[in-house]
């Protein structure tokens, strides 16, 4: 799948203002935000090097170049930025080769929303390789779209991610639903003018106005998602 061909697809019924769904893939539908961190303390103990669990934090949810970066510079490791991100992504694909667990009430809201013909886009910092290989598991007939963290210049706390998915559902962001479950990721659904649902996974998310906090995606349906006003209204 590409982040790059729009799709035309039915408006939801019954006249709803949602035009789509954008959903963060890592932590918000697949219980992979652990592994991904696992990833990493394994590939730095292979280069002679101890990962803090406060850096935890600050790594989850970002950009592999950023996270990546940050490490390096901490640890003081002798690599260079495009060796580990290459060895993140071939541990890290190892360690799901076998599948990857969905967060608790993914599979159904993906079911209600390919039920009711909702536009629905995955959109995740994780590169194209990665999306690609998770897709197994989510089960890639539940996306019209997908945009990797490879794929566009700049990638969350941005809003491109989530502009470029609007555009090539053919909805306004303002009337795109995001679901995102880190700080860096609400930052840039927020950016692109999205009414969001934040639900939490590693580290907690702030309340701000105009900001929907849940505990898990069973408190997300359908309706609820209908029910976000736009930002500003």
């Amino acid at each position: 799948m590409t982040s790059t061909v729009p799709v035309s697809l039915p408006r939801t019924a019954e006249g709803s203002a949602l035009q789509a769904v954008l959903l963060d893939m890592d932590g918000t539908l697949v219980d992979s935000e652990g592994i991904w961190w696992d990833t990493e303390v394994e590939v730095f103990k292979n280069l002679g090097h101890t990962l803090d669990e406060g850096w935890r934090d600050i790594v989850v949810g970002g950009p592999m170049a950023r996270s990546a970066g940050y490490l390096i510079e901490a640890t003081g490791a002798d690599v260079t930025l495009d060796e580990i991100v290459l060895l993140f992504n071939e541990t890290f694909e190892n360690r799901i080769a076998q599948g990857v667990p969905l967060m608790p009430g993914a599979a159904r809201l993906l079911a209600e929303l390919r039920a009711h013909r909702v536009p629905t886009a995955l959109v995740s910092a994780s590169h194209r390789r990665i999306i690609d290989q998770v897709l197994l598991s989510l089960g890639a007939e539940n996306f019209a779209l997908t945009v990797a963290g490879d794929e566009v210049a700049r990638t969350k706390p941005h809003p491109d991610p989530y502009l470029v998915a609007a555009r090539g559902l053919g909805a306004e962001p303002g009337r795109c639903a995001v679901v995102e479950d880190t700080a860096t990721g609400v930052a840039a659904a927020e950016a692109a003018g999205c009414p969001v649902v934040a639900v939490p996974s590693v580290a907690p998310i702030a309340p701000a106005e105009g900001r929907h906090i849940v505990a898990s995606l069973e408190d997300v349906d359908l309706a609820f998602l209908r029910s976000l006003p736009a930002p500003g209204r």
